[in-house]
């Protein structure tokens, strides 16, 4: 059975990384999300194993020391990781896995997954960026700029990605992102086994 892919996508705030990989999980069948653990409460209508694993410190911090988690961040004070065991399960079973996670958790993926799909989100510009945060009505001058700083610290981290994609439409983005992963599922090194199915033949 092929081995399935590991997607990594990633942006800076406001780039609409949420909406994008929403709209992508809905149009593409056999793409699965990559469920995180935390030590938050869960909010209400969250559920345990569908929103996230809601974890104990205690519980999340022994999976730390056995190196259970592809990445984790503190944030706040809350715990929030990606549990290993299950992403190399469900890749070895065939399955594509998507991850939303920021910059740094991407990063401490690359070491780990070099042949993960890295996928940087870019807005048009970044005054459309702006535009867009203010837009949501949370953010008062000072943490908008902030996060605007904050911005552009992450666009160059995503030169380290593998791939980039502007999120002018939602629409697009997705479709640019299916492209990618037609190509990366046809890659030669990941069809040894048709070459082997042709030969025999």
């Amino acid at each position: 059975m092929k081995q399935g892919l590991l997607i990594v996508v990633s942006g800076p705030s406001g780039t609409g990384k949420g909406t994008v990989c929403t709209e992508l999980l809905n149009q593409t069948p056999d793409l699965a999300y990559s469920i995180s653990a935390t030590t938050r409460q869960p909010r209400e209508g969250e559920v345990d194993g569908r929103n996230y694993y809601f974890l104990t410190k205690e519980k999340f911090e022994s999976m730390i020391e056995a190196g259970g988690f592809l990445e984790y961040a503190n944030v706040y004070g809350n715990y929030y990781g990606t549990p290993l065991k299950k992403i190399e399960e469900r890749l070895a079973a065939g399955e594509d896995i998507l991850l939303e996670i920021d910059t740094q958790g991407a990063c401490n993926v690359m070491k780990k997954c070099p042949d993960g799909i890295f996928i940087f989100l870019l807005p048009p510009s970044l005054s459309e960026l702006e535009r867009r945060i203010r837009g949501r009505g949370t953010e008062t001058e000072e943490s908008l700029a902030r996060r605007l700083g904050a911005a552009r610290g992450e666009i160059q981290i995503g030169r380290q990605y593998r791939y980039v994609v502007v999120n002018d439409t939602v629409d697009a983005a997705v479709k640019r992102i299916q492209d990618i992963l037609t190509a990366e599922h046809c890659r030669v090194d990941r069809n040894e086994s048709l070459f082997e199915e042709i030969e025999s033949k």
